[in-house]
């Protein structure tokens, strides 16, 4: 077994990490998404239907209403799975899909399971089960990545890699020699779809070439611009941010899509970091993305309640409607074809 955290220890950073995102701080200074740089159209007679706009997706075998995640963000206290359960309830109510914080503190100190616990009020999402890489060169091997999918009922497993955070983090997971070799014997052996994600420091072209064979079946490149988890882990430990040029540090979310799309043009994508709005949405879709994925954005309508949570997406999925309809697309597959996407053309030049 891996070494186990002091008793407490891994939840009560979780709830410091809560507080930390909450804070304007977390946010990248210096960076962007580059998203806004992405041009759409607009079309002053774009002869459709906005009600008709078709923004179902597949993603992982599964249906969604929408191509939309609820991004990974928290577990193993009971704020947390409050935030949990209000996430999961308002992905059910809107069939979208949900991928869940660091399953390591359910794995080492089985009281924190409850919090991972969301089925009974999302029987029928999409839900990713979540584990760090770097545990995979601590001792965990592929029971434990069976045992993150199987005990909260899962579809999926996200394995993330958060070099960046974890060498900012006090007493961080820093050593990272053989990692990719690891990964590359682990993800065939594992009967459910695996998915690489960064943290939202992005996922650079050389990585993603580097685990194009590994078998993942989607990666999320989760590009910098939005939170950057090497500026929480300041806060959480010095109250301030000490060192904001490598807190900084990234790769934006448009060229992390341009980049594997490239490197692995036939690999699913996730896009997420930083992606605020339905016209973010609607720019990563044209770069590649198959699905788009949001966190800090519904932190505190998930503190809040599950309607509060709801009623934001609600937003942010019309808003995705009527970029497409302006646009002048019938949906996801006319955005798609338009992008040049159809034909696994990289976007917008690649």
């Amino acid at each position: 077994m891996p070494p186990q955290a002091g008793a407490g220890g891994i939840e009560q950073r979780k709830l410091r990490h809560i507080e930390a995102c909450l804070r304007p701080d977390s946010q990248y200074a210096a960076r962007d998404t580059g998203l806004r740089e992405v041009p759409w159209p607009y079309r002053a007679l774009p002869e459709r239907d906005l009600k008709g706009v078709d923004l179902r997706a597949d993603f992982l075998g599964r249906a969604l209403s929408a191509p939309v995640l609820i991004g990974a963000m928290t577990g193993g206290a009971d704020a947390a799975g409050r935030i949990n359960r209000n996430l999961a309830t308002a992905a059910q109510r809107l069939e979208i899909g949900m991928m869940l914080g660091s399953q390591r503190v359910m794995l080492e100190r089985p009281q924190a399971r409850a919090s991972f616990l969301v089925r009974e009020w999302a029987p029928d999402i999409l839900l990713v089960g979540n584990l760090g890489g770097a545990q995979f060169l601590l001792g965990y091997d592929a029971t434990h990545a069976t045992r993150a999918v199987q005990e909260v009922g899962a579809d999926a497993l996200a394995i993330h890699v958060n070099p960046l955070q974890e060498a900012l983090q006090a007493g961080g997971d820093t050593n990272w020699a053989g990692l990719t070799d690891r990964l590359a014997a682990l993800v065939p052996t594992l009967p459910f779809p695996v998915i690489l994600k960064e943290v939202g420091h992005g996922l650079d072209r050389r990585t993603v070439q580097a685990v194009a064979s590994a078998g993942f079946a989607a990666m999320d490149v989760a590009g910098a611009g939005g939170t950057s988890w090497a500026r929480v882990e300041q806060l959480v430990h010095h109250g301030q941010v000490r060192t904001p040029d490598l807190c900084d540090l990234g790769i934006p979310t448009a060229q992390a899509l341009r980049d594997a799309r490239l490197a692995a043009p036939g690999t699913p994508l996730i896009a997420s970091g930083g992606i605020r709005t339905g016209l973010d949405a609607a720019r990563a879709l044209s770069l590649g993305a198959q699905v788009v994925a949001v966190a800090r954005p519904l932190l505190e309508p998930a503190l809040d309640s599950a309607d509060a949570a709801e009623d934001w997406l609600r937003q942010f999925i019309h808003e995705l409607r009527v970029a497409l309809f302006v646009g002048g697309y019938a949906g996801l597959d006319d955005l798609r074809a338009g992008a040049g996407l159809s034909a696994g053309v990289p976007a917008n030049g690649g």
